[in-house]
């Protein structure tokens, strides 16, 4: 029994915030912008769409694009650093919300690789028969802890959701193989004290090595060679980080997923809104093999490599 993906679905809100109007509240610019992080506009939310607002709408999404029903989920998964509250956790607020009465829930903090964490996590219970359904979800509210003050970081970050429903698929696709990680020295390079702070340096440095070992890896694990993926979906926190990992790979252009410069950096939630968009716009297709990995704060680091399905 193979675990993989049955359905998908995003949420960003309506509130578009450009480089140019970055540009008016701090010394930056848009040419900087584009240059340095790839990034042309992002959505924030305003102070009546929490994280689990957005969560909920990405989750109907995916409910709807499964074919079933929200009762029929076992398990809803969070990841988020960004919770409307210490707790109760998004995770549980949803349960009730989209009125999954059969379903545990918890929430999952490893930042930008929290999204590979929960579907790790929901595998083991899909392939072990322990439920037949798993929500999860990588959502992050970022605006309410960017420093808005510190140009090198507040032109990076955007809030949304994404999210999937993760079931068994028929024989041959799904989750061929995985990787996580995490090295806790690093930690000193991104965290959040008040607002988030980052060494922008070290953090580049380390997301360029760990993003080309991590997808290699994956890809070995699962008995393929580089010239079998079809399409890499990266975390979308930096156009060159991104292009480091597709050129290790060996990968044209047109076969890595590219959000980053309508997003920006939306953390967890960039590799499921990216799937989302992929497939609405047919780049990715069945039976492809499709790698994916991200890095974040910890510091973390994960990745999947999967032959897309039902």
């Amino acid at each position: 029994m193979n675990a993989g993906f049955i359905g998908v679905g995003k949420y960003v809100p309506p509130h578009i915030v450009t480089n140019a109007d970055l540009e008016k509240r701090m010394d930056t610019s848009d040419e900087w912008i584009r240059t340095m992080t790839g990034i042309e506009e992002r959505h924030i939310a305003d102070e009546s769409i929490n994280t689990s607002d957005m969560a909920y709408h990405a989750a109907m999404d995916a409910i709807s694009d499964a074919g079933i029903q929200p009762e029929q989920l076992g398990l809803i998964l969070v990841a988020t650093v960004t919770p409307d509250r210490p707790f109760p956790t998004v995770a549980a607020m949803l349960q009730e919300r989209l009125g999954a009465k059969n379903a545990a829930a918890m929430d999952i903090s490893a930042a930008c690789a929290g999204f590979m964490y929960g579907v790790v996590t929901a595998k083991q219970f899909i392939e072990s028969g322990t439920y037949d359904y798993i929500l999860v979800i990588g959502v992050e509210k970022l605006s309410k802890i960017t420093n808005w003050e510190d140009r090198n970081t507040a032109v990076l970050f955007g809030d949304g959701a994404g999210a999937v429903v993760v079931s068994k698929v028929s024989e041959g696709r799904g989750i061929l193989s995985f990787e996580l990680g995490a090295d806790g020295s690093g930690g000193k390079h991104l965290y959040q004290d008040e607002k988030l702070v980052m060494n922008g340096r070290e953090v580049f440095k380390f997301a360029v090595r760990q993003m080309g070992e991590s997808a290699e890896s994956v890809i070995y694990k699962a008995g393929l060679q580089k010239e079998d993926v079809d399409f890499l979906i990266p975390h979308q926190a930096n156009i060159r980080i991104m292009e480091s990992s597709r050129i290790r790979l060996g990968l044209p252009i047109e076969k890595m997923s590219k959000t980053v410069h309508k997003y920006g950096n939306t953390s967890s939630a960039s590799i499921p809104i990216s799937l989302t968009d992929d497939l609405a716009e047919g780049r990715v297709k069945d039976d492809d093999v499709i790698v994916f990995v991200g890095f974040g704060g910890g510091l973390t680091w994960g990745a999947l490599c999967i032959k897309w399905g039902r």
